[in-house]
């Protein structure tokens, strides 16, 4: 069976520090891992999110060169708002030839309890957390969910939207296609 990880995020927009975390929890034991892209987090605010088809499209471009990472429109066609049971269901009926990783950051593996159906997640699915800066490598009261080694990657979607609002560079942070198209929507919407 393929073991496949699925990244849940906004990406919004995709960033390097996504896609080196993603490669390094490929070496974890993984075959490949979907990027999964949310139309809304329950538990976000949407106010600062892109539209849907744009950070789709960014995340098509940013993986088109990596071979072992894909892109997951699959919360597109759910209904809103959209739980990560209910897409982790979902996927595990059309791809039964799949085991399902779900990858977490341990900001969201310190709230795990506040998700819904956290515990039928937790006794169907393998759930790993990597490292996020503030937050523990341990859940001591989720004690399935298991905590795998990974560098911290210093750059958020928030610095760069930051960032671009300011008039500053986003080269180096995100993938040199993302940024040309970024930059090119950036022009065609001031002109």
């Amino acid at each position: 069976m393929t073991r496949t990880g699925l990244f849940f995020g906004s990406f919004n927009p995709i960033h390097n520090g996504h896609l080196a975390l993603a490669k390094h929890l490929l070496q974890c034991g993984l075959d490949e891992i979907w990027l999964v892209v949310s139309p809304q987090n329950p538990l976000k605010k949407s106010a600062d999110l892109w539209d849907d088809d744009f950070r789709l499209q960014l995340t098509r471009l940013a993986l088109c060169n990596e071979p072992q990472l894909q892109v997951s429109d699959i919360e597109f066609a759910l209904p809103k708002p959209n739980y990560t049971i209910d897409t982790l269901r979902t996927l595990q009926q059309r791809y039964p030839d799949r085991t399902f990783v779900l990858l977490i950051g341990a900001d969201n593996a310190a709230i795990f309890d506040r998700w819904k159906d956290y515990d039928a997640i937790l006794n169907t699915f393998d759930v790993w957390a990597y490292p996020r800066d503030g937050y523990p490598n341990a859940n001591p009261q989720l004690p399935q969910i298991r905590f795998v080694d990974a560098p911290l990657f210093r750059v958020s979607s928030t610095e760069i939207r930051q960032r671009l609002a300011a008039g500053q560079t986003i080269r180096g942070r995100v993938p040199d296609s993302v940024a040309e198209v970024i930059e090119q929507r950036l022009k065609n919407a001031n002109n």
